[in-house]
């Protein structure tokens, strides 16, 4: 009974069991539904992303094209602006290129180098002071 004399509905006449069932059964019902919201939020997103990663990807290969094409254009124009044969200016722009893939390659290999092995050296050092540490204070 409440203060006013009537009884509260539904809740007097239901047992303490009933409560804390009825309570986890809602519960559980609860995080069903927001596992199930998750996967529903992590699907669209997921969706988004693999359609952006496609437009990145058609933006590259138009991009690849146009690559080419300016080089085309720049092979053309050396012949024309030094007088000599077309097959002059694309050999001109071929050395160019493997050039600059020779240094982008003896770059990438002084990165490899200097990022080998890949071993969390700081890590290690840190994980060694913190037991020395650990092993001072137990003595």
């Amino acid at each position: 009974m409440s203060e006013n004399g009537m009884t509260p509905p539904e809740s007097a006449e239901k047992s303490l069991g009933e409560i804390v069932g009825e309570v986890s059964q809602k519960a559980s019902l609860l995080v069903r539904e927001e596992i199930e919201l998750a996967k529903a939020e992590v699907t669209t997103k997921a969706a988004r992303i693999g359609k952006g990663v496609a437009a990145f990807g058609g933006a590259a290969f138009i991009g690849l094209l146009g690559l080419i094409f300016l080089f085309h254009f720049l092979a053309l124009g050396i012949a024309d602006w030094t007088g000599l044969k077309d097959w002059v200016g694309y050999g001109i722009v071929t050395v160019g290129l493997f050039m600059l893939a020779g240094l982008a390659a003896l770059i990438g290999v002084r990165l490899v180098k200097r990022g080998s092995p890949p071993t969390p050296d700081m890590a290690i050092e840190e994980a060694k002071k913190t037991r020395e540490s650990l092993e001072e204070v137990r003595h």
